[in-house]
């Protein structure tokens, strides 16, 4: 089943002259752009940087099965909120053709791809795994905040799949230990398994944090994201 495009972006420009990187900050299921930027700077009230763009889309309308089969903004439809479940791949590869074409928008503007950092919370975290080590290998980094994958989750496969040696964007992984909606265990489980398969990067345990995001951990995005794009 064919879904509708991106819904409306909402960014922070670039504080500087010259534009030369981007991040792109995915939301989580049934949010939007507009208020993942408005979470994100009660965190953190200046995460805007000289040299780059911040984007926030937001997910198309589509049915929702853990919501009943109900129309939300999700990036793709999955069974249920568990790792024993199987990924919807047909849902998954039409948000692909989105992410693609906004990954492609940055480049024809002359952004290249080694200077684009995906991310995001949740359901959006999850996406973000999918962007950099599924779709586009070449990106400079990526960071997921209270997000997990999916057993055998198919970008499980593709990197295993992958020539030994590729370079692999490193990762972020951010994740609550109080979190009542996607435990832990999921997401130490997911960090560990793209460790086996080649993925450089670090996980981090907020104390006494739900299924939400935090200024430590904001701020260690932050300085994930200055480390890997720094001004030219």
């Amino acid at each position: 089943m064919s879904v509708t495009k991106l819904g409306t972006m909402h960014l922070t420009g670039h504080t500087g002259s010259k534009h030369t990187a981007t991040v792109i900050f995915f939301h989580g299921s049934g949010s939007c752009g507009k208020d993942m930027k408005e979470w994100v700077r009660l965190m953190v009230k200046n995460f805007s940087f000289p040299h780059i763009k911040v984007l926030y889309p937001t997910a198309p309308l589509q049915p929702y099965t853990p919501a009943g089969g109900m129309p939300s903004n999700v990036w793709f439809d999955r069974e249920d909120i568990s790792p024993q479940v199987k990924e919807k791949l047909d849902s998954i590869a039409q948000i692909e053709k989105e992410v693609r074409q906004l990954i492609k928008n940055e480049n024809l503007a002359g952004i290249p791809s080694n200077r684009i950092i995906v991310g995001g919370f949740s359901m959006g975290g999850a996406l973000s795994l999918h962007t950099a080590y599924r779709w586009d290998r070449n990106l400079a980094g990526t960071f997921a905040f209270s997000s997990f994958l999916n057993q055998n989750s198919v970008v499980y496969q593709e990197l295993k799949a992958a020539n030994a040696g590729t370079k692999l964007p490193p990762l972020l992984q951010l994740h609550g230990d109080s979190d009542d909606l996607v435990d832990a265990k999921w997401a130490l489980n997911t960090f560990n398994e793209l460790k086996s398969l080649g993925v450089n990067g670090e996980f981090h345990t907020m104390e006494k944090l739900g299924h939400s995001l935090n200024r430590r951990g904001m701020n260690m995005i932050m300085n994930f994201i200055v480390k890997l794009l720094p001004e030219q």
